[in-house]
């Protein structure tokens, strides 16, 4: 079936119009639609095919006109056309005074870039940022953001030009050394590249997503890159590993240092893909067992004020209570200071630091560019290697200087040839004069010139342009020299232009001229791994080992509180009670079982502590719809017991689960595999029927008593060990065979006879369930019928004890 995805009218005239999806059907006899306008005629194309069309056409848009920046020189379109209306439109030269960016905004979008603004003042602000660009391309005034990730002040705040290194990439424009084309409007030309004489895709790096391809290069050391070139040009077949003994990996604008072995920065420059691990920098300061870590340096596109904020946390938090205070004192430096206390192992702080926070982050280097076709005037997306990258500014800067040489050549050809008919007319200055003045014109004048000197039409008419001081001997002196001069230039730009090889010294000497007038020392460094690196930390070892408790209310809410008076006196909320209480060291964690199957586990020191009503548990955990808790365990061996699996496959753990399902299913599973802080998505520890859910869990030890109730008023007491016990998970078996409509609303386990629950009927009386007063029969059975009318709501809430663990565990 065709839909029609794209039609179009007939001319009446007979003109068939172009289409940007193919070519379009001859139209039928043109001849006769000469007077008579007829019916438009559809063109059906079918769906599938003009989406695939358009999209293409989108995605290359974005691949090679938005996204992804020129192996040549380094830039993107936006940025390329920024720089190009600076130049050459405005003249915002490093020595004129700075604009309104609006303008220049305006300019761009106006002439050469026609999208939306933000996108033009985005990457303007991004080329002005010197923690953005190891080398900003330029020279903003006013607010372009910060470190601590501070957007830029509006456009019609802030002022810019051009800084010095990027009079490098354009001052070569206007010599014919690249090729231009049309703007989008067709109004004016835009160049394609810029004759960039550094390799600024390495020297300031580039990141962008395009559609199914995207980039991440690092910046790196100028004069480096520089060395590594020239290297090439002397040696073409120069070997990876000699090239890294110039490049010894990315240099970041912010600093930092880099973790990376030789081998694995080798493999990331051979294939263009890879992790550089990199860390911000520390010094101490202090003396004697009272030391401050003061962070230097921090590493590249992590925000500062991020990075200090998830510190102040750690320590607000006590997961590093070493830490007293955080100080941020950066000014033009980075100093963020980390005050100790007295005798703290500053080597595990770091270490914890690192591991936790985005002081130590990883940089995906992924080295793909616009690289240009042989033969064709296209740039296709590729990935590279770092000699693959650099060969090809290598050739790319001796094709301009090549081109310019050329340009140079022809505009001294032309000098020469005016200046050589000047010294004809020197030497017979009075014949000259005496053709001029008998002339009945300057086209007469001309012709006669031309007749006599045997000069061409442009050196008669440079002569009849002439001032007539020109013709003084000293100015006629002036201009032999400037002849002179000007052949011995020539002559020396056609030896340069007849050997590859002396290209090839100029195109070193201006590489080297740029990497002199704009490069600097390295600011990130490839280290050795310190002994910060060497300490291995878990939690555990910033957590202060206390007593807490754990409270869960009915409305779901947690908190850890020190210490419990009286259970009365826990603040709630109006409306929610609590139902349960769990003791345990903060280095031990806490269990939260499911109606849904699922296990929660959180470490006891992760629970927000407050005197207030608590925080809901789904700020900790992700629950689905209709989730709720519905039993709490605290995993402190002294509160819990022992959880190990049992050393023999035929034995479960001394201490295991217990659950009971609302469809009269129980199962017994492992406590142990729950004992580590899970995601926030949990665990599943059961299997749920459709339908029902979870309605009781519990810890048990095997020789208790199992009681469940029934929603009809049935109740079932039989042997816990009768419940299967599973390695994984599922349904169990049936414990209490519920009837159609009927289903198990409640239970317990009890380790004496008189201990059970207490069931509540739809009439408001009472029922006590226990092995005292009730029959324990195997499981599978219907259960007993506790009242002939009548049904249960609920079962009573167990009175809650607060009763502190001995500190006998640990010193």
């Amino acid at each position: 079936m065709c839909l029609s995805a794209a039609s179009v009218i007939l001319s009446p005239y007979g003109e068939k119009p172009k289409s940007r999806l193919g070519s379009w059907p001859e139209a039928p006899n043109p001849t006769v639609l000469t007077h008579k306008m007829t019916t438009p005629t559809h063109l059906e194309i079918p769906l599938r095919d003009a989406t695939r069309q358009k999209y293409l056409n989108y995605a290359m848009s974005v691949i090679t006109s938005r996204a992804l920046p020129d192996v040549r020189d380094g830039q993107k379109p936006v940025q390329r056309r920024i720089l190009y209306a600076m130049y050459h439109d405005l003249r915002l030269l490093p020595e004129k005074k700075q604009l309104k960016c609006a303008k220049v905004v305006g300019e761009v979008l106006g002439n050469y870039h026609p999208h939306g603004d933000s996108a033009v003042y985005d990457a303007m602000v991004r080329m002005a940022q010197d923690f953005s660009l190891r080398t900003p391309l330029v020279d903003g005034h006013g607010n372009f953001g910060s470190l601590d990730g501070d957007s830029a002040a509006a456009y019609r705040y802030t002022e810019a030009r051009l800084r010095p290194f990027a009079v490098t990439l354009l001052e070569e424009i206007d010599q014919e050394t690249v090729d231009f084309t049309e703007t989008f409007d067709a109004v004016r030309e835009e160049p394609r590249v810029l004759p960039a004489r550094a390799p600024v895709l390495l020297a300031n790096g580039a990141t962008g997503i395009a559609v199914g391809i995207a980039t991440n290069i690092p910046p790196h050391n100028l004069h480096e890159l520089v060395d590594a070139c020239v290297m090439l040009i002397e040696k073409k077949r120069t070997p990876l590993t000699e090239i890294l003994r110039k490049i010894k990996g990315p240099d970041f604008p912010t600093g930092g240092e880099i973790l990376n072995t030789k081998e694995e920065l080798r493999s990331i420059y051979e294939t263009g893909r890879g992790a550089i691990r990199l860390r911000g920098t520390y010094k101490l300061e202090g003396r004697g067992k009272k030391k401050n870590i003061i962070i230097t340096s921090i590493p590249y596109m992590v925000k500062k004020q991020d990075l200090v904020g998830k510190i102040r946390d750690l320590a607000l938090d006590k997961k590093i209570p070493q830490i007293v205070d955080v100080r941020d004192e950066s000014t033009d430096d980075v100093r963020v200071v980390l005050e100790l206390k007295s005798g703290a192992e500053t080597d595990k702080v770091l270490a914890y630091i690192y591991k936790t926070t985005d002081l130590s982050t990883n940089f995906n280097v992924n080295l793909t560019c616009l690289v240009p076709m042989s033969g064709t005037d296209v740039a296709a997306p590729r990935q590279m290697g770092l000699i693959g990258m650099l060969k090809h500014f290598c050739d790319f800067r001796f094709q301009t200087t090549q081109r310019r040489f050329e340009f140079e050549l022809r505009k001294l050809q032309e000098r020469i040839h005016i200046l050589n008919g000047f010294v004809k007319i020197f030497d017979d200055l009075d014949q000259a004069i005496a053709i001029i003045r008998s002339s009945s014109g300057k086209k007469d004048a001309a012709t006669g010139l031309m007749e006599f000197f045997l000069i061409d039409d442009v050196q008669a008419a440079a002569i009849l342009e002439l001032m007539l001081y020109r013709i003084a001997s000293l100015e006629i002196q002036r201009i032999r020299e400037e002849l002179a001069e000007k052949q011995a230039r020539a002559d020396a730009i056609s030896k340069i232009l007849s050997s590859d090889a002396r290209l090839w010294t100029v195109v070193k000497k201006d590489l080297k001229e740029v990497a002199s007038a704009h490069g600097n020392r390295r600011r990130t460094f490839v280290v050795k791994p310190n002994a910060a690196d060497l300490v291995e930390v878990s939690d555990d070892d910033f957590i202060i080992d206390e007593d807490q408790f754990v409270t869960l209310s009915a409305a779901g809410r947690v908190k850890r509180v020190g210490k419990i008076a009286s259970i009365d006196k826990v603040p709630v909320k109006q409306g929610d009670s609590l139902v349960a209480v769990a003791a345990g060291s903060t280095r031990d964690c806490i269990l939260f079982l499911s109606n849904k199957g699922v296990a929660y586990t959180a470490r006891i020191n992760d629970i927000p502590a407050t005197r207030g009503f608590g925080d809901p548990i789904q700020k900790l955990f992700r629950f689905k719809d209709g989730e709720r808790v519905i039993a709490m365990l605290s995993l402190d061996p002294r509160s819990i017991g022992n959880i190990k699996a049992a050393e023999s496959d035929d034995l479960c753990p001394e201490v295991h689960g217990a659950a009971i399902a609302s469809t009269g299913h129980g199962l017994r599973f492992a406590l142990w595999p729950f004992a580590e802080p899970s995601k926030v998505s949990g665990r599943k520890f059961a299997r749920v029927a459709d339908g029902g859910e979870i309605v009781a869990a519990f810890a048990i030890e095997g020789d208790e008593t199992m009681i469940c109730v029934s929603e009809k008023a049935r109740a079932l007491l039989c042997a816990v060990e009768e419940l299967k016990y599973l390695e994984g998970t599922g349904r169990g078996v049936y414990v209490l065979k519920v009837a159609a409509g009927d289903r198990v609303i409640a239970a317990t386990v009890a380790s004496e006879p008189h201990k059970g629950l207490t069931a509540v009927t739809n009439a408001g009386a009472t029922h006590n369930i226990n092995a005292r007063r009730y029959r324990v029969t195997g499981r599978a059975g219907k259960g007993i019928q506790i009242i002939k009318r009548g049904s249960f709501v609920r079962v009573e809430q167990p009175e809650l004890v607060a009763t502190p663990l001995k500190r006998t565990r640990r010193k």
